[in-house]
C-alpha cells in the first residue's frame, strides 16, 4: 500500500512541477500594454535609428566566426533622418519598408490585437528605442555587400477589396546594373515574395548573390513573459533537409557558436510564442545558413543564396519568401516544408500533434474553440478509458478492503516481515495488484502533459471566446470560477480513493487539490477547461466503477469466511 501510494504521488507531484515550469515559461505574462509604442515620423511611418545596424557581408563556409558580418558602415545620421517610410496596408499586414535597402523595418497584423479589449494591433517587427526587431535583405555584387537606396514609385500602398495581389516596386541602378526589388504581397497571406531582378547593361559578367537577414535585439517577447525568472522561448531556429528543426539560443549567437551550414533548400527563423518570422529561400537551391551579430549587437539569423552569373546584357531574378505572422501550421506549411515545427510542443510532439489535428477537426464543425476543447477531452478519455477502468478498479477494490488490510497491518504492526507476507497472502486471495491503480495513470501522464503543451502553443486559442464570462481561452479566467471548480472536483474525486493509512500521505493527499487551485488559478482557461471536464468524467466513471465493487458480493468474500 505504501509503494503504490508513494508511486502515485510522485507522478502527481512531477506532473504539477512541469504544469508550473511550463506555464512560467510561456505564460508568465507581462501586460500586453507594456509592449513599446511605435515612434512615428512625420509621415507616419516608424521612426528609423540613425544607427541601421547594416551589415550585409555573407561569410564563406570556412570563415572564422569572427570575420562574420564585417565589412558594411551603417548609415549616418543624416542620412536616415531623410529617409520616407513606404507604407503597406494589406488585410493581414501593416508595414513599412525603409527604402535604404528595401528592409521591413515595421511589421504590425491588423487581425491580431495587442490585447482583447484594445484597438492597436499587434506588432510583430519594429525598430525603436525599445525593441529592435527587422527583416533585412540585399544583394552582394561581384563579392561585396552593399546597401542599395532604392526609389519608389510611391510613399503608401493598400491593397483594395476587390484586389487579391499588391506589389512595390523599388527601382535603383549600380554600376550599370538596373535593379528592380518587388515585394509581392497577396490577399490573407503573411508571406511576402521579395526578388530581385537584374538587368546587366555593362560589357562584363556580374555576379550577384540573395541576401535574408533577421536581426532582433534581447529585449523581451511582447506576447510572452518572465516570472519566477523564466520566459518563453525566445530565439532563433533554422532547417535543412538534413535537420528538420534546431534552435539556435540568442546566447549562442552573441557567443559565436553556431557553424555555418550549406544545405539545398531550408528556411532560417526567429521564434516567440505564438509568433514568428522566416525567411525561405527557394528550395531547389544551395543556401548557406548562418548567424551572427552586427553592429547594434542585435542577433542576426541569416541565409545567403548561391551565386548567380550575370552575363554582359544578360537579366537574372533572384527571390525568396518572407513570412511574418501568426504561428498557425496550415500557413507554415504553404511557405517551406518543416516551417510548422517552429510549432513547438516540446518532446512529446508525437503525441501533441495528433491531439491538435483532432482539436481542429473539431473546431471546423462546432466553430467555438472552448466546445472544441470540450469534445477532445471526451474523446480522449474514452480512448483511455480502459486503462482508467482498471485504474479505478483497484482503487475500488482497495477502498472496500481497506478495513481488512488496516486489520493486519494492527496485528502485525511490529513485525514486518510477517506483515509484508500476510498482506501478500491477503492480496493473492482478493486478487488485488498493489500497482494496479498508478500503473495506467502513469501511463496516461504522457498524454496530459502533451495536452499541456498543445493548448499552451496554439495562437489559435488566442484572443478565443468560449461563453459567458471567459471570452479568451489563452489567459486565466477573469473571475478563478474554473479552477475552483477543478479543485472542487479533484476534492470529490479524492473522496472516492481508499484512505491512505499512512497519516502523513493521507494530509498530503488532502491537500493536492488545494496546491493543483493555487497553480491553476493563473493557467489559461483553455487548459483549465481540459482539466475540469476530464476530472468530471473521471469522477462519474470512478463513482460507478467503485459503487459497482462496493455491490459485488464476490469482492471482500475471502473477508467474511474467516
Amino acid at each position: 500500500m505504501d509503494v503504490k501510494r508513494l508511486l502515485l504521488l510522485i507522478p502527481l507531484a512531477v506532473l504539477a512541477y512541469l504544469l508550473v515550469v511550463q506555464w512560467n515559461q510561456d505564460y508568465g505574462q507581462i501586460s500586453y500594454d507594456s509592449s513599446p509604442e511605435i515612434t512615428q515620423s512625420s509621415n507616419g511611418a516608424p521612426a528609423s535609428d540613425p544607427s541601421n545596424g547594416d551589415d550585409l557581408a555573407v561569410p564563406s563556409t570556412s570563415a572564422p566566426q569572427s570575420a562574420i558580418g564585417d565589412g558594411m558602415q551603417d548609415a549616418t545620421e543624416s542620412e536616415t533622418a531623410s529617409r520616407d517610410f513606404i507604407a503597406v496596408t494589406t488585410d493581414v499586414l501593416d508595414v513599412r519598408i525603409d527604402p535604404h535597402g528595401g528592409d521591413i523595418v515595421y511589421a504590425a497584423l491588423p487581425q491580431h490585437k495587442l490585447t482583447l479589449d484594445s484597438d492597436r494591433n499587434y506588432v510583430l517587427l519594429s525598430d525603436n528605442t525599445n525593441r529592435s526587431y527587422v527583416a533585412r535583405s540585399g544583394l552582394q555584387l561581384d563579392g561585396q555587400a552593399s546597401r542599395i537606396v532604392f526609389t519608389p514609385e510611391r510613399s503608401e500602398y493598400r491593397l483594395g477589396n476587390n484586389e487579391e495581389q499588391l506589389s512595390v516596386d523599388l527601382t535603383a541602378e549600380v554600376n550599370g546594373v538596373d535593379i528592380i526589388k518587388r515585394l509581392s504581397f497577396e490577399r490573407g497571406s503573411y508571406a511576402v515574395e521579395v526578388s530581385y531582378y537584374l538587368a546587366n547593361n555593362t560589357d562584363a559578367p556580374v555576379s550577384a548573390r540573395f541576401i535574408g537577414q533577421l536581426a532582433r535585439d534581447n529585449s523581451p517577447d511582447p506576447s510572452s513573459g518572465v516570472a519566477m525568472g523564466m520566459s518563453s522561448y525566445l530565439g532563433a531556429a533554422y532547417s535543412t533537409p538534413d535537420t528538420r528543426y534546431d534552435k539556435i539560443d540568442f546566447d549562442d549567437i552573441q557567443r559565436g557558436r553556431f557553424e555555418n551550414r550549406e544545405a539545398q533548400g531550408g528556411w532560417v527563423a526567429i521564434i516567440q510564442h505564438y509568433f514568428v518570422s522566416a525567411w525561405a529561400p527557394a528550395q531547389n537551391q544551395q543556401n548557406l545558413f548562418y548567424a551572427t551579430t552586427d553592429s547594434r549587437d542585435r542577433n542576426v539569423a541569416a541565409f545567403a543564396g548561391p551565386t548567380t552569373s550575370i552575363a554582359a546584357d544578360g537579366e537574372a531574378t533572384l527571390s525568396a519568401t518572407l513570412y511574418m505572422g501568426p504561428k498557425v501550421q496550415d500557413y507554415l506549411e504553404q511557405v517551406a516544408p518543416n516551417l510548422r515545427l517552429t510549432v513547438d510542443y516540446g518532446w512529446l510532439w508525437f503525441i501533441a500533434n495528433p491531439l491538435f489535428w483532432l482539436l481542429d477537426k473539431i473546431h471546423d464543425v462546432v466553430g467555438n474553440w472552448g466546445w472544441s476543447i470540450v469534445l477532445l477531452t471526451v474523446l480522449v478519455k474514452l480512448a483511455l478509458f480502459p486503462l482508467s477502468a482498471k485504474a479505478y478498479k483497484s482503487m475500488a477494490r482497495m477502498r472496500k478492503l481497506g478495513p481488512e488490510m488496516q486489520r493486519l497491518k494492527e496485528m502485525y504492526g511490529d513485525d514486518r516481515q510477517k506483515m509484508s507476507q500476510e498482506m501478500m497472502k491477503f492480496y493473492q486471495k482478493e486478487k488485488i495488484n498493489p500497482l494496479g491503480g498508478c500503473l495506467p495513470i502513469l501511463v496516461q501522464m504522457p498524454v496530459f502533459i502533451a495536452l499541456y503543451w498543445m493548448l499552451l502553443e496554439s495562437v489559435e486559442l488566442r484572443h478565443a471566446p468560449f461563453m459567458f464570462w471567459i471570452q479568451d481561452l489563452s489567459v486565466k479566467d477573469p473571475y478563478f470560477i474554473l479552477p475552483i471548480l477543478m479543485g472542487i472536483s479533484m476534492y470529490v474525486q479524492q473522496l472516492l480513493n481508499p484512505t491512505p493509512p499512512d497519516p502523513m500521505q493521507a494530509k498530503i493527499m488532502k491537500m493536492l487539490p488545494i496546491i493543483f487551485t493555487f497553480f491553476f488559478l493563473w493557467f489559461p482557461a483553455g487548459l483549465v477547461i481540459y482539466w475540469v471536464v476530464n476530472n468530471i468524467i473521471s469522477v462519474a466513471q470512478q463513482y460507478v466503477i467503485t459503487r459497482n465493487i462496493e455491490n459485488d458480493p464476490s469482492v471482500g468474500k475471502g473477508m467474511r469466511t474467516k
